[in-house]
């Protein structure tokens, strides 16, 4: 059983997304949160393997709650960043603090359900759509130390997984790389192995990141490696 907990400052939208929840066989919501502060409170007596995060919260946003919750040890759950897109630009920061995706708050049930299944099996959430579209949004506005910094580790990688950093920035799976590139998709998972380990990176949605932190990836490019 998949164990989630849902942080929202607006019971309504609690409600809502309890009612989908509750309905699937292996998935249980186990609390509820309404702000940052209070997901750290709950989480110190509740076990949960999801958070489903709000970015715009009282007392503490979901941007700092996402951070700290980082710090709780091997045990700390998985966050899904849940934003409205057009009016939350942090959600990019707290895909940097360290969440595992992000979900629109108007993705139909089939998506939501599908995101927390797999976070929980390790996987990150990249969706290529909403991903780029965020990414090209935001990315404008990082620090020019933190675009420097990346190019620095950006020289780390070889030429085969620099390209296979492109295309996972730009929302292609495993399997459409392994065809992309002419290899076994086990070589890929191998790449993106040494990819993560050379940058220091968590999962996908971090190497989703630093592509664009480097420039590796630009705003309105093609799934085209250059």
């Amino acid at each position: 059983m998949i164990r989630v907990l849902l942080v929202d400052d607006q019971e309504l939208v609690r409600a809502g997304f309890r009612m989908v929840l509750d309905a699937q066989p292996d998935i249980e919501v186990v609390a509820e949160a309404g702000d940052g502060a209070q997901v750290l409170d709950t989480l110190r007596t509740v076990d949960a393997d999801v958070v489903l995060m709000d970015v715009r919260m009282p007392r503490m946003n979901g941007i700092e709650a996402t951070r700290r919750v980082q710090t709780m040890g091997e045990r700390r759950p998985k966050v899904i960043i849940l934003t409205t897109f057009d009016l939350d630009e942090y959600a990019f920061a707290a895909i940097k603090a360290g969440a595992a995706g992000f979900l629109l708050k108007d993705a139909g049930p089939t998506q939501l359900i599908e995101a927390i299944r797999a976070v929980h099996s390790g996987d990150a959430v990249v969706a290529p759509s909403t991903t780029r579209r965020l990414l090209d949004r935001f990315a404008v506005h990082l620090p020019d130390k933190e675009q420097q910094a990346a190019h620095g580790a950006l020289e780390t990688l070889t030429a085969r997984e620099r390209e296979v950093l492109h295309l996972v920035a730009r929302g292609l799976s495993n399997g459409e790389i392994a065809g992309r590139l002419y290899v076994s998709e086990a070589t890929v998972k191998t790449h993106m192995g040494r990819i993560l380990t050379k940058l220091g990176l968590r999962d996908r949605v971090q190497a989703v990141v630093f592509a664009y932190e480097t420039g590796l990836v630009k705003s309105g490019q093609t799934g085209d490696v250059e």
